[in-house]
């Protein structure tokens, strides 16, 4: 599609982009069309995860009004257009002042010069994070004597900064209408904030959880009322009572099949359900799935919330902070409503009146949403009221809130932000905002990714346009950021956190950095910089969503426990027999054809290439063979050598012969080798669940399965063997032609063993035999003799999955592939979409759990650059979609005994200084003599460099460090593992902390520790 340029839009008029859709959004919206709306997968494909074609169907016919084009509005704006809304009209009366620069990120120094409107200074800007949204401004008088019948035409209407009065009477015309128009009000005074929905009396929800129905494998269920339902082994069912599942495959009680039960827990690993007495006997197999079921809620309206208000406690150590805020907030209004201004910072006068007014309030209180953050001030030091005060600057509204020191420590903040995407460029953002790396002679901000910015990131990543796609994340951010606050000053690498680049984030990197912040997207690369930080006593904020769950993590040297303090159980891998022979479930079928994808155009193909990059020549191959020696991989080169399709057709061949392998021959032989009557020694069926017989699959052009298969993998295999072909060749026709002339070989059953052991490993090399040796030879003699191993029959291209890619047949044809599987096994299929994101490893994502952890981490930064006491750090856990968002305290740091009252922490290192004749008896001495208690183990890394027990390690005593530890020419220290005797005869070695040990006495050890 041709890409148009957005329109730039007159002051106080719209802003419309286009340039991804055939047809301009219509500004005639006043009801809600019908019709479906195409959604395009290349940029929402992340949040099509989470909310499902049905929300995004009706987001992308939907029309808000949005009033308070404030820092909070801003942000609503922001998250609403990214989310893929219809029509977004922004409302604000305001003109821009100086305070704005610190919360609107849109704004710049000469929209407050030259005194724009609000609305009006961000309308392009918002037009342009999504060119599928139409984008309107309005700077019209909203008051009490405003008509509102112009808002019949939203079906939503989102208020900030407006008075209470107003929100209730916009509130009752939203109520008013039929169908009523969704209303939701936000305010932020400073460190505290509350959020009101009103979604009228019978709002249905379809899915109140967002979870993937569960699938349950049944091992028996018992003839009783009510009948009991027992899972297979290992395999818990995270059921909860009262939820609804229907049932499937289930031999013997087939009167279960297709039925639907509501379940009772009894135990992990079973439920009851109703009576089964009248039922026939359970014989075997059968799967349980669990039906979601829609839920209606009933709202009220805002002067009813007022009046006997409903909360969601999101911190169970303070479980009265909610009524204490409704109550001071609604001070807050009065006082407002009362004087047509804000209290002044630092008055005492106005101090006293809120005061009174919220006392009063709260004593005639008998579904709001209210979050603060007091612990940013409840641990400040008692300032001086000039601490608070406005000073004229972007910073004043920051300053209000935690005073003019703070925010110097702020700017002054060296930051290492490692990773750029959604979370990456929230908290850039935040940096900009809160001053961080501005002081003049301190602070920076590092960032760092390796990765291209991609279509699919601007659904969520905001400092991305389409004209950034394929140029770097990091790069790309750290210029777009500095349009939200020229003064910030950053540093853009494109390098990977990890071992290979130690030489630049060395230790002393490390030290000259204040707060690490991750915003990474994987478990490993998260505990590798938890052990630098470790290693360096950095204080670490690490966070991460998935879909609509998100979490926050601080740790603070010498306070908390580390990243890797903790470990959550590892993910659970398909075994190689599973997805071998006996796929179970759809995530089996698709790892099969991932697996697939990966052997046959990537791992083979650089194996090709490998190989004849060692031995460039097939003459010199071939002499090396016959004179007996043994060339790593030469069977399986000369293998696709031999076999190498020359023209487009031998590429269909190819695929051909591959259908009837995967999808006939093997079900085949899988009944050879296990016949349907097959019994185990128990007596009990081999077939029974979760194992699946396989029914072979007979080829049928006319299929578009089949079709889908042939062409994709014939696609492929021409990429990777460089064979052109044209538009005309994928026609249904020429491949008919060339597949008639295509000979398939009879099925004939081999003596393979089938591997049935859960825990057999797939095994690293498979064993030649001399006749394999033997066509080798003769196969590559042929090639040689038919002049087809020339230079450039010894090349083939490598292909690396990309899922984004929907024009190079990656995902079309693990689709095609898994899914015929399926068919084989009598699986229920997925769809393309579904198969993506399993074969994809994608993680569902949606803006509003990325802004939302982020402006969690930026609360927990400001407190660690104020040196806050333990009991003020939070760590956080959100789910959007149940709603619950909870804050716990920080995990405190364990302290580990040894003995005679020496103890240590995670956080504890001690240090030895030796010169270059230091042996390993002079360090186990200094150790002794330093810390009162003898080491009587040392281990480097995974290497034992001494236990007494083990054979020649006494004389390793006499040996130098040097020699132990052969550490390169610009190490400067090792990191030892010590341990001490046990108390007992016959117990375990005490631990010890870590030693860092110096190879020379003048070693700058602050520099480096």
């Amino acid at each position: 599609m041709e890409e148009s340029q957005p329109e730039a839009a007159r002051p106080g008029e719209e802003a419309s982009c286009s340039s991804w859709r055939t047809s301009r959004a219509n500004t005639n919206f006043s009801s809600m069309p019908t019709e479906s709306v195409e959604i395009d997968d290349a940029l929402y494909s992340r949040q099509r995860y989470v909310l499902g074609d049905t929300a995004m169907q009706k987001m992308a016919k939907s029309h808000v009004f949005l009033s308070g084009m404030g820092g909070l509005g801003l942000e609503i704006a922001k998250n609403l257009v990214l989310a893929g809304i219809k029509a977004l009209t922004i409302h604000d009366t305001e003109k821009c002042q100086a305070w704005d620069l610190g919360t609107n990120f849109f704004l710049c120094e000469d929209d407050v010069v030259n005194i724009r409107n609000r609305a009006e200074a961000v309308l392009q800007h918002i037009a342009e994070l999504n060119p599928y949204v139409h984008v309107t401004s309005s700077s019209i008088p909203l008051n009490e004597t405003t008509d509102l019948s112009f808002l019949d035409k939203y079906q939503c209407v989102v208020l900030t900064e407006m008075k209470l009065s107003l929100q209730k009477k916009i509130n009752d015309f939203c109520r008013s209408q039929c169908p009523p128009i969704k209303f939701i009000s936000a305010d932020v005074h400073g460190i505290w904030s509350r959020l009101f929905c009103d979604f009228g009396d019978e709002f249905e929800v379809l899915d109140t959880t967002g979870e993937e129905p569960k699938e349950i494998f049944i091992s028996d269920i018992t003839q009783a009322n009510p009948g009991i339902v027992t899972c297979l082994e290992n395999r818990p069912h995270k059921l909860e009572t009262g939820q609804f599942l229907t049932f499937r495959e289930i031999n013997g009680m087939t009167g279960l099949n297709g039925s639907t039960q509501q379940i009772t827990v009894v135990s992990p690993f079973s439920f009851s359900i109703g009576d089964t007495t009248e039922l026939e006997p359970y014989l075997h197999g059968g799967i349980a799935i669990q039906v979601k079921t829609s839920k209606t809620f009933c709202f009220e309206s805002l002067e009813m919330q007022l009046k006997h208000p409903k909360y969601l406690i999101v911190d169970f150590s303070k479980p009265e902070a909610p009524l204490e805020i409704h109550s001071a907030m609604l001070a807050l209004d009065q006082f407002q409503e009362n004087y047509s201004r804000k209290p002044n910072i630092g008055c005492q006068q106005d101090s006293e009146e809120l005061l009174k007014l919220a006392t009063s309030i709260s004593e005639t209180l008998e579904e709001k949403l209210y979050i603060e953050a007091a612990d940013l001030v409840e641990s400040l030091s008692k300032p001086e009221r000039e601490e608070f005060l406005p000073r004229g600057d972007r910073y004043d509204a920051l300053r209000a809130c935690i005073g003019d020191t703070l925010c110097q420590k702020l700017q002054n903040l060296n930051i290492f932000l490692v990773g750029c995407g959604a979370i990456g460029c929230e908290m850039l953002k935040n940096f900009a905002l809160l001053g961080v790396g501005t002081g003049k002679e301190k602070g920076m901000v590092t960032v760092t990714d390796p990765d291209l910015i991609e279509k699919s990131n601007l659904n969520r990543q905001f400092l991305f346009r389409p004209h950034h796609i394929q140029k770097p994340k990091s790069y790309t951010a750290a210029d777009a950021i500095l349009k939200i606050n020229p003064q910030l000053k950053i540093d853009a690498h494109l390098n990977k956190v990890c071992s290979a680049t130690e030489a630049i984030y060395n230790d002393e990197f490390y030290t000259k950095q204040d707060i690490i912040i991750t915003a990474l997207d994987n478990v490993e690369a998260r505990r590798y910089v938890d052990s630098r930080c470790l290693a360096n006593l950095r204080p670490l904020l690490d966070s991460g969503t998935m879909g609509t769950k998100g979490h926050t993590e601080v740790i603070v040297p010498h306070l908390t426990e580390s990243y890797n303090s903790h470990r959550d159980p590892p993910e659970e891998e398909i075994p190689f027999c599973t997805l071998k022979s006996f796929p179970a479930a759809i995530e089996h079928t698709i790892q099969w054809a991932r697996d697939k994808f990966e052997s046959s155009f990537s791992y083979k193909p650089s194996l090709f290439n490998k190989f004849w990059q060692t031995y460039p020549s097939a003459e010199e191959v071939l002499q090396k063979i016959q004179t007996g020696h043994s060339l790593e991989g030469c069977f399986q080169v000369i293998k696709l050598l031999s076999r190498r399709p020359r023209s487009w057709s031998q590429c269909v061949e190819l695929a051909r012969l591959k259908f009837e392998k995967y999808f006939n021959h093997k079900a085949l032989q899988l009944l050879h080798c296990f016949p349907l009557d097959t019994r185990l020694k128990d007596g009990s069926l081999f077939w029974q669940s979760p194992k699946r017989p396989p029914s072979p699959l007979k080829f049928d052009l006319n299929e578009p399965l089949h079709f889908s298969f042939l062409l994709n993998a014939a696609k492929l295999y021409a990429t990777i063997y460089c064979i052109p072909f044209t538009e005309e060749d994928l026609s249904a026709d020429i491949l008919l032609n060339i597949l008639s002339e295509v000979k398939i070989q009879e099925f004939k059953p081999s003596d393979k063993v089938v591997q049935t052991d859960e825990t057999a490993r797939k095994p690293d090399h498979v064993p030649v035999s001399s006749e394999d040796e033997r066509n080798a030879i003769f196969q590559l003699e042929k090639a040689i003799s038919s002049n087809e191993a020339t230079t450039s029959d010894l090349q083939m291209a490598v292909l690396s999955f990309e899922k984004d890619d929907d024009h190079n047949g990656h995902i079309d044809f693990i689709t095609a592939a898994s899914n015929l599987r399926a068919k084989m096994y009598s699986i229920e299929p997925a769809d393309r979409l579904k198969t993506k994101r399993i074969a994809g490893r994608i993680i569902p994502a949606i803006a509003t759990s990325t802004a939302a952890v982020s402006g969690l981490v930026a609360l927990e930064m400001i407190k660690v650059a104020g040196d806050y006491p333990f009991e003020a750090y939070k760590n956080c856990f959100l789910n959007l979609a149940i709603p619950i968002i909870v804050f716990t305290e920080t995990s405190e740091v364990r302290k580990t005994e040894i003995r005679n009252g020496i103890s240590f922490t995670i956080w504890d290192r001690w240090t030895i200084h030796g010169k270059e004749d230091f042996t390993l008896l002079d360090f186990i001495n200094a150790v002794k003599e330093k810390y009162g208690i003898e080491p009587t183990m040392v281990v480097q890394g995974v290497k034992m460099l001494y236990v007494p027990i083990m054979p020649g390690h006494a004389k390793r005593l006499k040996l130098t460090m040097h020699k132990l530890v052969k550490p390169s020419a610009e190490k400067k220290y090792v990191d030892l593992t010590v341990s001490f005797a046990p108390d007992a005869d016959g117990d375990e070695d005490l631990p010890g902390p870590p030693v860092r040990y110096y190879f020379s006495h003048d070693t700058d050890e602050q520099k480096l520790s």
